[in-house]
């Protein structure tokens, strides 16, 4: 379609309609598509606004996320220039779609996620490779089902770019090379968890592959033998070799070779390699900008320590940035020799680092004073005195993460808000700060990222102020914080329109008040309220009208809210994934409604007393999507062994648990959010 001259304006649709929108040309349009895209509402419902707009969206759109496999028929003739597929909520794509998909898209499709799915095999992978010649990513992460066969099909993409086998276990060396001889153009290669590559086909993609800039291998059983050709890679950059229990020093000393490209090396858990090790693998590196180094001490006998000889393979590497040694027990003479790095280190990273005081510290941070990035998670030895100088060194950190810092004094976080105004994230977690320390962060006005779980000396007031003060907020972390009331979440919901993520499980004050202010949040994603007695289906409604983004709810506990809750979501909340309904007073009723929800994937069921197999099994049958569902096992004989076959065939796992009935949260205080999510029901 031509673009309409700018004085006389063609109308976009066939007839001679009065619709004013059909003076705007197609370019126009396409702009206004261009920053709907964030939106899948949005975008359908401007589609719907006339025949011209339905018409120039379905040839706009070049990115495509269908909901379930079926849907794939109905959307094949409507976009008809697809570039980027991602079926990651497809459990279910066997060798017939990916037939069609090869065929409809042959001529547009570059890149195709399936690192969720499944019953696909090298069949529909030679078809997809063969026809769609101009693919140039591809993610087969988790398709432990593919062996050499598949990895002989993958290597007829000759065009590919970037590629993720990641723990597709049985594949071995003879399928990596066939990928390594057919795929000569990739860049990106992550074999991690392949545990039947080896040396043999790590060494053929390194002969075979040139262009290659980044290369994950971690946890393969691989020796220094390919690491001789890996290092002989023009243009590698990014090196991880995280778990190669294989690799040791006394064959990194027979390294002939070096990378000089290389900007980033991670040998996390590497146990077998020392500072000895580490200096003849970096040797003649020229770019280095990131060394991880991260658990070293848990599980290496010979690196028990960072010292000052392992820093030291550090100091000829000017342009290092990132230093990263999580769990690492740190020396005084290590510490000396970081500080006297001469290099513009940006991102320091000593979570869990034993042997860390005030003084390592202190003497560290006066050293690189242009931090922006400082992690210290449970430094435990830490007080105000390293606090005082990290906030008057660093006063360009945009990131500080300090959970469980138990010796650090709630007058320390009055210095943070004072001195360091560019903060982004803070996570305080498990600590001592309080109101007037609030009062002081709330003058980064630039933070997104707030984490106060288990704080208990915090409350309204200072909450209010970050409220009032802190607009860009997108995740705010109250668990336990059980002085928090309605009040201060009202703050929240008033002053922080940006809100994407907030938990405020466990906390008795909090009641629908609380999430009727949140149901201002729009663009509100994930929502914890766990064991929040005081809420029920009145609040949860509000959120379910107000937060239409919602993808992520936990009301587990939450024992007030019941089927009137469900109703609402199932109407409004579309977009929701994830939901735990434990505990609940929810019924067969409540259940079905929800099952309507077409996006729904991941349920956790425990425990609902008014929950029946037949209105279980209704549910289960109605929702198309789910690939996830937590069952007390109780209910595996009761349910028909044909609805579970029905729906394991088309992608979902069952999780069956045998727990008892629990009033209170067995786990105490010490569960928090960022754990609570690896929490089993």
């Amino acid at each position: 379609m031509k673009t309409q001259s700018k004085r006389r304006p063609q109308p976009l649709s066939p007839d001679s309609s009065p619709n004013p929108f059909d003076i705007l040309t197609e370019e126009i349009v396409c702009k206004i598509l261009d920053h709907l895209h964030n939106d899948p509402f949005a975008t359908k419902a401007f589609s719907l606004t006339s025949k011209a707009f339905y018409f120039i969206e379905s040839r706009h759109r070049r990115i495509l996320k269908p909901l379930r496999p079926e849907l794939l028929p109905r959307i094949f003739h409507r976009y008809p220039f697809v570039s980027h597929l991602d079926l990651s909520m497809c459990p279910r794509v066997d060798d017939n779609r990916l037939n069609v998909i090869s065929s409809t898209w042959k001529a547009t499709l570059q890149s195709i996620n399936l690192s969720r799915s499944r019953f696909f095999t090298n069949a529909g992978l030679s078809s997809l490779f063969v026809n769609c010649s101009g693919l140039v990513e591809v993610d087969l992460c988790n398709a432990t089902q593919l062996t050499d066969l598949a990895a002989s099909a993958i290597a007829e993409a000759k065009n590919l770019e970037r590629l993720s086998l990641a723990r597709c276990k049985s594949i071995t060396d003879m399928g990596i090379g066939c990928i390594a001889v057919g795929c000569r153009k990739l860049t990106s290669l992550c074999l991690k968890w392949c545990l039947r590559v080896g040396d043999l086909g790590v060494e053929l993609i390194a002969l075979k592959c040139k262009q290659i800039r980044s290369l994950d291998l971690s946890y393969l059983p691989i020796t220094e033998k390919s690491l001789n050709s890996v290092l002989q890679l023009q243009h590698l950059e990014d090196l991880v070799l995280e778990g190669c229990h294989g690799i040791d020093d006394d064959g990194l000393s027979t390294l002939d070779q070096s990378c000089k490209s290389l900007k980033m090396l991670n040998l996390s858990n590497c146990q077998n390699v020392t500072h000895t090790g580490l200096s003849y693998l970096i040797n003649g590196t020229e770019q280095l900008q990131q060394i991880i180094l991260a658990y070293g001490s848990s599980v290496s006998p010979k690196l028990p320590k960072v010292t000052s000889d392992l820093v030291k393979c550090l100091n000829a590497y000017s342009k290092l940035q990132s230093i990263k040694l999580d769990g690492c027990t740190v020396t005084w003479s290590g510490i000396k020799a970081m500080a006297s790095l001469n290099a513009p280190v940006k991102e320091l990273s000593l979570s869990k680092c034993l042997g860390l005081t005030d003084d390592g510290l202190s003497f560290l941070v006066q050293s690189h004073k242009d931090l922006r990035k400082l992690d210290i998670t449970c430094c435990r030895k830490i007080t105000y005195t390293s606090i005082d100088i990290i906030t008057n060194s660093c006063t360009s950190l945009t990131s500080l993460r300090m959970e469980s810092c138990s010796l650090i004094p709630k007058e320390a976080f009055v210095l943070i808000g004072a001195r360091c105004s560019f903060l982004e994230e803070l996570d305080a977690t498990d600590n001592e700060i309080d109101d007037e320390g609030l009062k002081s962060i709330s003058r980064c006005s630039k933070l997104s990222i707030l984490k106060l779980g288990i704080c208990s000396n915090i409350s309204d007031e200072g909450l209010a102020k970050v409220g009032s003060s802190c607009s860009m907020l997108k995740e705010v972390d109250l668990y336990r914080s059980v002085a928090i009331s309605d009040e201060g979440i009202a703050a929240i919901g008033e002053g922080c329109p940006a809100l994407e993520m907030i938990n405020i499980a466990y906390n008795d004050k909090i009641t629908d008040n609380s999430l009727i202010s949140l149901s201002k949040c729009r663009l509100l994603k994930a929502l914890e309220i766990r064991g929040c007695l005081g809420v029920s289906s009145i609040g949860l409604s509000a959120i379910a009208v107000g937060c239409k983004q919602l993808t992520v709810l936990d009301i587990k506990k939450c024992f007030n809210i019941n089927d009137n809750g469900m109703l609402p979501l199932a109407q409004f909340s579309q977009n929701l994934k994830q939901i735990n309904l434990s505990y609940c007073s929810v019924t067969d009723v409540g259940l079905v409604a929800l099952a309507s929800i077409s996006r729904l994937q991941n349920m956790t069921i425990l425990h609902l007393a008014g929950l029946t197999p037949n209105g279980l099994a209704a549910a289960l049958l109605a929702c198309r999507a789910l690939t996830k569902v937590k069952l007390h096992a109780s209910f595996r004989p009761l349910l028909p062994q044909s609805i579970l076959g029905y729906m394991e065939a088309h992608g979902c796992v069952f999780h069956w648990r045998d727990k008892a009935f629990q009033e209170v949260d067995p786990k105490g205080w010490k569960l928090h959010f960022g754990r609570s999510s690896s929490e089993v029901p």
